[in-house]
């Protein structure tokens, strides 16, 4: 039977409306994303599909282009789409980030880098620079590596952190892996970067190690 015949309270949109997103189930909501399903199947018979096929709604918007448009009822279209509401999501999530943001406690820093950094399917080094009242002035990622591994230059970080006329520091890089326990190398090169960085008199708050779903603070472990 077709959605539009369903009884209104079934219905995913009229149920949106009438109660908010937060009472649809993963099925609901990537059944409105699809709008339309595939022959001999509704759009939320094709959701539940998909769900069952990738695991779970993370994996689905996470899965290669590739993949993505071999999955029966999508394509490019619902791909590019797809990819423009997670960016925007990603920037409306990102206002925790302006400039001249207070960062007031470890948990508030550990929330929006973990937002930044749990889906990258590369390690990626970032910096949050920070003036001498813990103002956020930025938050980039400096560099990049393959799964295993960023490369990362103190000198760099430094030169970064004069230009921007940082006062303090708090490092983050995710591991692909998903375990976010810090490494003997992750160790280390946060033991370089804390000397070099107190040569100019800026000061390393944390590093953060990005897993999912964990994130490890340096600080609450006592490696700083």
């Amino acid at each position: 039977m077709a959605i539009n015949h369903w009884p209104l309270a079934e219905r995913p949109r009229e149920k949106l409306i009438e109660r908010g997103a937060t009472a649809l189930s993963d099925a609901e909501l990537l059944a409105i994303f699809l709008r339309t399903g595939v022959k001999g199947k509704t759009a939320l018979d094709l959701s539940r599909e998909l769900l069952n096929e990738y695991g779970d709604l993370r994996s689905l918007l996470k899965a290669s282009e590739h993949r993505f448009c071999q999955s029966h009822g999508l394509g490019q279209a619902k791909y590019v789409q797809l990819q423009a509401v997670m960016e925007m999501s990603k920037r409306v999530l990102q206002t925790g980030l302006k400039r001249g943001t207070a960062l007031t406690s470890p948990a508030q820093s550990r929330e929006v880098i973990g937002r930044e950094l749990r889906d990258e399917v590369r390690e990626v080094f970032a910096c949050l620079f920070l003036d001498n009242q813990h103002r956020v002035i930025t938050f980039e990622r400096l560099f990049w590596g393959t799964v295993n591994a960023a490369s990362v230059y103190p000198r760099e970080v430094v030169r970064r952190a004069l230009e921007l006329s940082s006062s303090a520091v708090i490092f983050a890089h995710n591991h692909p892996s998903g375990v976010a326990e810090p490494s003997r190398a992750d160790r280390q090169i946060t033991d370089q970067l804390i000397n070099a960085l107190s040569l100019i008199e800026v000061r390393v708050l944390d590093h953060f190690v990005v897993g999912d779903p964990d994130v490890v603070s340096f600080a609450e472990r006592g490696l700083l």
